[in-house]
């Protein structure tokens, strides 16, 4: 008979959990990335500006400094675009999780215009997605955004 004893083993446990980078060196990549969305947004280029903000999120860290840097560089995005259903359409498939997970940290910043504008996209997302992008969201709670 299988053992019905939970270990534990799919939680991430607070005294196993290893950092897999230096915050310094995920706050240069992150840096890196502003100089690239900033220059995608003058062109205006959105949906590539969005897909570059939203790749190598820093979800393997627990520093703070680090997941805030990376939600201010996708928020710029999102308050810079006018054209929502055209930011979305073109936006990866891949990246549909990632970005749901930033629409929640908005959505938990309580600033009115930054929740209107999250949840306008989290409704544009889930027509496109589908509920499997919200339940893998907020679901995976060892990949914080």
């Amino acid at each position: 008979m299988a053992d019905d004893e939970d270990n534990g083993s799919s939680v991430l446990d607070a005294d196993t959990f290893v950092e897999t980078e230096a915050p310094a060196v995920i706050i240069a990549r992150i840096e890196g990335k502003s100089r690239q969305v900033e220059r995608l947004l003058r062109i205006p280029q959105y949906t590539e500006a969005l897909e570059t903000a939203l790749m190598d999120a820093p979800t393997q860290t627990r520093d703070e400094q680090c997941k805030a840097a990376n939600w201010i560089l996708v928020h710029r995005v999102l308050m810079a675009t006018k054209d929502v259903d055209g930011l979305l359409l073109g936006l990866n498939p891949e990246l549909h999780d990632v970005l749901m997970k930033y629409l929640y940290r908005g959505l938990a910043t309580g600033d009115r215009i930054t929740c209107d504008l999250c949840l306008r996209l989290h409704e544009k997302l889930f027509d496109m997605a589908g509920i499997g992008c919200i339940m893998r969201a907020i679901s995976d709670t060892q990949n914080l955004v």
